[in-house]
């Protein structure tokens, strides 16, 4: 069944242009949302595990950053999405693209504990030394994102 459904996405008309057409750009464009993403993370989680810009408020790092973040994500998840229906069938069996979606789902977690239950004692710590749970988040963060990208370079050459 899940093979049908992969079949399926890869007839559909936008999985066909990339696949036929379009793939090298498409891949180009989520390298560059990659990279954009994780650099503006980077900055954010570097401040939190208390690395980087300790002189500034996190909210400053957050409220600037953050915008972009969100840019970058929603653009790898698009040309993401566009890659894997032109590769469907090939890919629903990736097991370094199994693991990718594992951890994003890991990291999309560890976001919303961050957002709704860390952040929210944030004027404690924002002008100095995180909290614990802060830097907790911060450094799985960084380690989740580092395999997403991991993974999904391998899932091109599995």
């Amino acid at each position: 069944m899940l093979e049908s459904f992969a079949e399926f996405l890869q007839t559909l008309p936008v999985a066909v242009l990339v696949s036929e057409n379009i793939f090298p750009e498409v891949e180009a464009a989520h390298v560059v949302a990659l990279a954009l993403f994780f650099g503006t993370l980077a900055i954010v989680d570097l401040r939190l595990v208390g690395l980087t810009s300790r002189h500034m408020r996190f909210t400053q790092i957050h409220d600037q950053v953050l915008p972009i973040s969100w840019f970058a994500f929603v653009l790898a998840a698009i040309t993401g999405g566009l890659m894997f229906v032109a590769n469907a069938s090939s890919y629903i069996h990736n097991t370094p693209l199994i693991i990718k979606f594992v951890l994003l789902a890991l990291a999309g977690v560890n976001m919303a504990y961050f957002q709704f239950v860390t952040f929210r004692g944030v004027a404690a710590w924002d002008n100095g030394e995180p909290a614990a749970a802060a830097k907790l988040g911060g450094y799985l963060s960084l380690g989740l994102w580092v395999g997403i990208i991991t993974c999904g370079r391998l899932a091109g050459f599995v």
